[in-house]
């Protein structure tokens, strides 16, 4: 079986221009926008910065943060009241929005297979699906900050074993070395995890409207088959990503930050950033036809756009 790469994009990027851009439709763009935005919005992520530390903290004293910011909430019950309260809120409207977007996910993958602006359809349309893949998704979340968690009680734990054995005040390379390929490794795992849902368990669901649990089944079969390939797409996933990241930054300096500055206003930067996500979004359902009928997304062949010759 020939699996491809670039020939899949090069049809996504033509079903993009012709669903964008042939004709220009600014209607459409924001109602599709608005349908990606909804799909992104439990993975948005927001940077702060935070204040100045002290810069001659010994790593002792940075071993030791965890029990001091426990003692000190302990003996503050205003303010560990406040913080619960405010911990609460955060994880209550994290969930909301990995509801939003779960169910959003399946209003974009609408709106890219079928070539149409709807919100309102699609939203009652994968109303079952939305609400298995949020549960899993809900779960797989749990069990993913679990195991973050537990990573950092290792880390403080065995390091302040490590240096109160009287190693000195430099930790064991091998020690820091393991824990940091440990910690990537996590990392590349559950990317390609979250990678694998979103680009091709969320479109089995909608093609045999199957739960999020049967989706994984399906694809499973196919990721133990064809392991090299789905590693090989996430490799470039990842390279795509870095690409846009450049364009971003080379768009803000060419406009003197404005177009930062447009870009960070939710919405409106998915929506300006639309061309980006639909492509994204129709590659995964071109390369996952590649594998056979049974996971082809799209209406038929007749819908497929020729690629222009160079």
């Amino acid at each position: 079986m020939h699996i491809a790469y670039l020939e899949p994009f090069g049809r996504a990027w033509e079903r993009m221009k012709l669903a964008l851009f042939k004709p220009f439709d600014l209607h459409k763009w924001f109602v599709v926008g608005f349908n990606a935005f909804l799909a992104g919005l439990a993975e948005s992520r927001n940077v702060s910065a935070g204040g100045r530390g002290r810069s001659d903290m010994s790593f002792r004293e940075f071993l030791d943060l965890p029990n001091k910011a426990w003692a000190w909430l302990t003996s503050h019950p205003g303010w560990f009241i406040a913080i619960g309260f405010l911990a609460a809120l955060a994880i209550a409207i994290g969930i909301v929005l990995l509801w939003l977007s779960s169910r959003g996910k399946f209003m974009l993958l609408d709106s890219v297979v079928h070539n149409r602006a709807e919100v309102a359809k699609p939203w009652r349309e994968f109303r079952k699906e939305g609400d298995s893949l949020f549960l899993w998704r809900l779960v797989f979340g749990l069990v993913a900050v679990a195991i973050f968690a537990a990573f950092m009680v290792f880390f403080f734990v065995g390091a302040r074993q490590l240096y109160d054995l009287g190693l000195g005040r430099r930790m064991p390379v091998l020690f820091l070395a393991g824990l940091g390929l440990t910690f990537l490794v996590l990392l590349i795992i559950i990317g390609y995890i979250s990678l694998f849902l979103n680009d091709f368990v969320v479109p089995i669901m909608a093609r045999d409207r199957i739960s999020a649990v049967a989706g994984w089944r399906r694809f499973l079969r196919l990721l133990g088959h064809h392991p090299l390939r789905f590693v090989l797409y996430g490799l470039l996933i990842f390279v795509l990503y870095l690409l846009f990241v450049v364009l971003v930054i080379f768009a803000g300096l060419v406009t003197c930050c404005i177009g930062w500055l447009v870009l960070v206003i939710p919405y409106i930067g998915t929506v300006v950033t639309l061309p980006m996500w639909y492509t994204l979004r129709t590659f995964s359902l071109e390369f996952l036809a590649q594998f056979g009928p049974e996971y082809a997304v799209f209406p038929g062949p007749a819908a497929q756009p020729e690629i222009p010759p160079a």
